[in-house]
């Protein structure tokens, strides 16, 4: 089979057909764009994906009859569709995302995904997004692949043969990067108290953002740390590099750095390419929460958008616009909890651009429950930590108080003394 255009690749795309699209900074621009084209011509086509990077041309008002969108995680590029409701979300755990697909509960008529050039045996690699991406290819009724030099390959479980593609297109293009600037001072200060619940030989589970960064830039003394984690960026590189996570004590896939995405830059992606310490594995097999408790001293870093003072964890939304997703936050908050040592950690700045408090008496109107309060362990603002487990509502509102901004804590107490009296 012969390399063809992005555009004769995706003319198998038809009318009524459910069609998948790689996510992260693996999504397959030229792939994308071809079919956003053909809109004028299809009619009732159903879009699926997790967060994607780059341009949407499918959620063009021009397409509104050519394209349907549903997607598992909103990113930036989705919010104001959803929210204006030409796009929707399905909220689902990202662990049981590929059921989805192998159940045929959403069967796949397509698979849209990038992958590096195939090795001297015709397999190609989905790299830094094998996560949902792998269930995809594995059940979808035509694959397309964009096969791109600068995919790094990656070891694990996303290795497929270039005769598993219907069609395919070649595109040198460099992968979208994630550069982060220096941590503030209040994610500096999170991060240091985070990084004193770490204990030595503890397996890690953390996102990309200001304050996973923080917290990996004050674990340079820390000792034989393990990573099994949903995804990474940059900030894990210099400690592998520095011996600080080696995973030796890890009991599943010792010495590995298991994952099922990743976003960050090019050095990220250098990293990774052919290095057999970096294993990219299914994700419903990597936040499965039966395997994540098997590691020692499972530490899962999470973020929240609000926290109400009964430890009720907000994620996804902001009242009623929906802001990103339920991800994996769950699988792993239970996962560490369940864990031999493990400390589930719930992370945030106390308070807003606009000096809003995010330790409120009450979520939004409209506000998701992603973490439930029955789940939460350690709270922590740049005021401290709060350790909510075994405490009663009214010990919980008066733990979360106390690491709450300063400015907000009045109003708080008496919140707290309206809802539960005086204790």
């Amino acid at each position: 089979m012969e390399a063809v255009t992005a555009q004769e690749a995706v003319k198998i795309i038809s009318s009524g057909h459910r069609v998948f699209i790689q996510g992260g900074v693996a999504t397959p621009q030229l792939l994308v764009d071809a079919m956003a084209v053909r809109g004028p011509e299809l009619k009732n086509v159903e879009i699926v994906h997790i967060h994607t990077e780059g341009k949407t041309p499918y959620l063009s008002t021009e397409y509104r009859d050519s394209f349907t969108i549903n997607s598992f995680f909103i990113g930036s590029n989705m919010r104001k569709a959803v929210n204006q409701g030409y796009a929707q979300y399905i909220p689902v755990f990202l662990s049981e995302i590929p059921s989805l697909f192998r159940n045929n509960i959403l069967p796949l008529d397509v698979a849209l995904v990038q992958v590096s050039p195939p090795d001297k045996h015709g397999f190609c690699s989905l790299g830094v997004s094998v996560d949902v991406a792998l269930s995809a290819v594995e059940t979808a009724k035509y694959v397309i692949a964009q096969i791109n030099p600068n995919m790094p390959r990656t070891h694990g479980d996303g290795l497929v043969h270039i005769r598993n593609f219907h069609a395919y297109c070649e595109a040198d293009m460099p992968l979208h990067e994630m550069k982060l600037g220096e941590p503030t001072e209040i994610e500096k200060a999170i991060g240091n108290h985070v990084a004193g619940l770490v204990e030595d030989r503890a397996t890690l589970q953390m996102g990309i953002g200001g304050i996973p960064n923080a917290v990996l830039n004050s674990l340079n003394n820390h000792k034989d740390l393990g990573i099994h984690t949903e995804m990474f960026s940059d900030g894990i590189i210099d400690l592998v590099k520095n011996g600080v996570i080696t995973g030796k004590y890890k009991k599943k896939h010792p010495y590995k750095i298991v994952s099922g995405f990743a976003m960050g830059t090019k050095r990220l992606y250098d990293f990774m390419d052919d290095n057999p310490e970096v294993a990219m594995l299914d994700i419903e097999y990597v936040n499965d929460t039966a395997v994540i408790r098997r590691n020692p001293k499972v530490t899962a870093i999470n973020s929240a958008v609000e926290i109400d003072l009964t430890g009720q964890v907000c994620a996804d939304s902001i009242g009623m616009n929906m802001y990103s997703g339920v991800g994996g936050q769950m699988d792993f908050i239970r996962g560490a909890s369940l864990s031999e040592g493990g400390k589930p950690i719930i992370a945030l700045g106390s308070v807003t651009n606009k000096g809003i408090s995010k330790i409120t008496p009450f979520l939004k109107e409209g506000a998701g429950v992603v973490t439930t309060r029955a789940h939460v362990h350690y709270v922590v603002t740049e005021y401290g930590v709060a350790n909510l487990y075994g405490k009663n509502l009214y010990q919980r509102a008066k733990a979360l108080i106390n690491i709450a901004h300063p400015d907000h804590q009045g109003s708080l107490e008496k919140a707290a003394f309206d809802r539960f009296g005086e204790k």
